[in-house]
């Protein structure tokens, strides 16, 4: 059948930062004029996804907010579909609130009311906000996350990312998080493939790491190809689980190999 369409990260695959990648604006550009279907993946919650696509759009690349699918989004789906107006709490910053209001869940600051507590990627996490939290879930409210990454790749290094909050929360309340809906988990997978209209043999998910962007790939059984323009390095790569079908050294690559996975696709003639 082949490859018909990508999922595609955005920190450290097609961007860094402010910077786009070299190459990544004429990559996407090929892969869409050879009719691939692309949706855009992030882990990170700190955009609205007009924003993201704002953001592409300012860098050359073609996109639109329902091409873009971010923590966020799928949090809120996630929650307005097992608990309906619930009561939450998000260690988080505002566009994520936004997008739990407009799923119809009600943001919250009583720790004798909140039925969800969230943990995102908060760049303002502060003391207040570990305490609500921590009362909270102390009182049985459940405890979920938007994703599970430690860092978050920028031009120059990384800055802690979600997996921060997470901890602070473990650590404190003696819980584990119940469920984190972000890549890798099968929930960012089924809102993607949703979004392409495409099966999971049909797609490949393309990302810099390891334990999210080709955990999805293999959880959710798509071809996974790594590339090697934000956290992961050859070094790490040697000993990486789970192993990608393909490695890159940038998304720049990403349309030969489509040409290559397009000809192995093609049954061979007959006798």
């Amino acid at each position: 059948m082949g490859i018909r369409g990508y999922l595609i990260d955005l920190d450290g695959t097609v961007y860094l930062g402010d910077r786009l990648i070299p190459g990544a604006r004429e990559a996407l550009a090929q892969l869409r004029l050879r009719g691939r279907r692309l949706v855009f993946l992030s882990n990170k919650p700190l955009a609205s996804r007009a924003a993201y696509a704002e953001k592409l759009k300012r860098l050359g690349i073609e996109a639109q907010a329902s091409d873009i699918i971010h923590s966020s989004y799928v949090m809120a789906r996630y929650l307005a579909k097992h608990a309906p107006g619930a009561k939450v709490f998000a260690i988080g910053e505002p566009p994520l609130i936004r997008e739990l209001r407009e799923a119809g869940l009600y943001p919250c600051n009583d720790p004798e009311a909140i039925e969800y507590v969230i943990a995102a990627f908060d760049r303002t996490f502060n003391y207040e906000k570990l305490n609500i939290a921590f009362q909270a879930i102390r009182r049985g409210a459940h405890f979920v996350a938007t994703n599970p990454d430690p860092t978050c790749p920028v031009e120059g290094g990384e800055i802690p990312d979600a997996a921060a909050v997470i901890a602070a929360l473990e650590a404190t309340t003696g819980k584990r998080v119940e469920a984190v809906v972000g890549k890798p988990s099968i929930h960012t997978a089924q809102v993607a493939l949703e979004r392409l209209g495409l099966s999971a043999d049909e797609t490949a998910m393309v990302g810099d790491r390891i334990a999210t962007d080709i955990a999805l790939a293999k959880r959710s059984g798509m071809l996974g190809i790594l590339t090697l323009s934000g956290v992961t390095t050859p070094e790490s790569l040697a000993k990486a689980e789970p192993h990608p079908d393909h490695v890159i050294e940038s998304i720049a690559q990403l349309p030969e190999l489509d040409l290559e996975l397009a000809e192995k696709s093609i049954p061979p003639d007959e006798p």
